[in-house]
């Protein structure tokens, strides 16, 4: 939402009469938006002209509304990839911070002691590293 909000205040203040933004999802299934078209990725084209809409619809994925699980993660990290992939089949929603793209979620990540990746938590709980049977201990019990 509010990178959207951002990218709406950049071209309404930018002077273009419009502006064309490409939305694409990757293969973790998050959702990016930017002005140029991705190579890898089929994009949808967003044509967006300057005071000619009043309001936006926004749809947010299941995966981060009400989520109670939060990772803090890399794209490089195995075990990251690991918990994502669990997580999709198993249909848990969850809010994944990658600490390398996200100034804040780093700095979140250092205030809690963290040295490495991922960090999930639960409610009140926390586990470094992702294994099935740890995490499955304590989702059911929050």
């Amino acid at each position: 939402m509010k990178l959207l909000t951002l990218i709406i205040s950049i071209i309404l203040y930018s002077g273009l009469s419009h502006a064309e933004i490409y939305k694409w999802i990757d293969a973790d299934g998050n959702s990016h938006f930017g002005d140029k078209k991705p190579e890898t990725y089929p994009s949808e084209d967003l044509t967006l002209e300057i005071n000619t809409y009043t309001s936006a619809n926004v749809i947010q994925s299941t995966f981060n509304v009400g989520s109670k699980v939060i990772m803090y993660s890399t794209r490089s990290c195995g075990y990251c990839k690991k918990a994502r992939r669990y997580f999709r089949k198993n249909n848990i929603p969850y809010t994944d911070y990658d600490i390398e793209r996200n100034k804040q979620a780093k700095r979140r990540h250092r205030k809690m002691g963290a040295t490495g990746v991922p960090v999930i938590l639960v409610g009140n709980k926390r586990l470094n590293g992702f294994n099935e049977k740890s995490f499955k201990r304590i989702y059911k019990n929050n």
